[in-house]
């Protein structure tokens, strides 16, 4: 008796490695169509991991423009109505002066809230996010984006609980963990140390 096998012909076609590098290669076009209109918060996500493991910087430049360290006035702690105290400082300037980004980062939150106005918040090296807040207008940045140190983000203004006082920048750090830090001492470096 002959082998069952030995009259049924071989599978006509590709070869069975040709197949499979076909389906792989269609199965990754298919995958790369579905993630396409996510590609963005892919590319965010891997930015965001690589900021958190940097370190964060000690020293910023002003976010004003025009306004140097030594025009600064430390306002941390100041009190605040309802028992708050003050988690930033004020950097006064006039009227739709330029806001710019004290560290690069990913834009992470862009809008209006009670307190702050318009306010724009940056997440950078070190998992550290930066907050701009009582902006007169938004420049082009939004949530999503990417920003280098020096970009414009907004204007300086009087928006939320600023209205009424004389325009300015509420700027904010804020570390992981959440808190906040005095950002007056990232801004206004101590002078460089000279022995005796």
């Amino acid at each position: 008796m002959s082998d069952v096998t030995e009259g049924i012909p071989a599978r006509s076609g590709r070869p069975r490695g040709a197949r499979r590098l076909l389906r792989f290669v269609v199965g990754c076009a298919l995958l790369a169509l579905i993630a396409w209109p996510f590609r963005r918060g892919l590319t965010n996500a891997i930015r965001a991991a690589r900021l958190s493991f940097e370190p964060a910087p000690v020293v910023l430049p002003v976010p004003v423009e025009g306004v140097t360290p030594t025009d600064l006035s430390d306002t941390w702690g100041a009190a605040r109505s309802g028992g708050r105290q003050h988690e930033g400082i004020d950097i006064f300037a006039p009227r739709g002066e330029h806001v710019r980004a004290a560290a690069r980062g990913l834009v992470t939150g862009r809008g209006w809230n009670r307190l702050g106005g318009r306010f724009v918040r940056v997440f950078g090296a070190g998992s550290r996010s930066y907050y701009y807040a009582h902006l007169d207008a938004f420049d082009e940045p939004e949530a999503g984006d990417w920003v280098e140190a020096g970009d414009l983000l907004g204007y300086v203004g009087t928006s939320g609980n600023a209205n009424g006082t004389p325009p300015h920048l509420h700027f904010g750090v804020y570390p992981a963990g959440g808190g906040a830090i005095n950002p007056y001492p990232l801004l206004v470096p101590p002078p460089p140390f000279s022995p005796r």
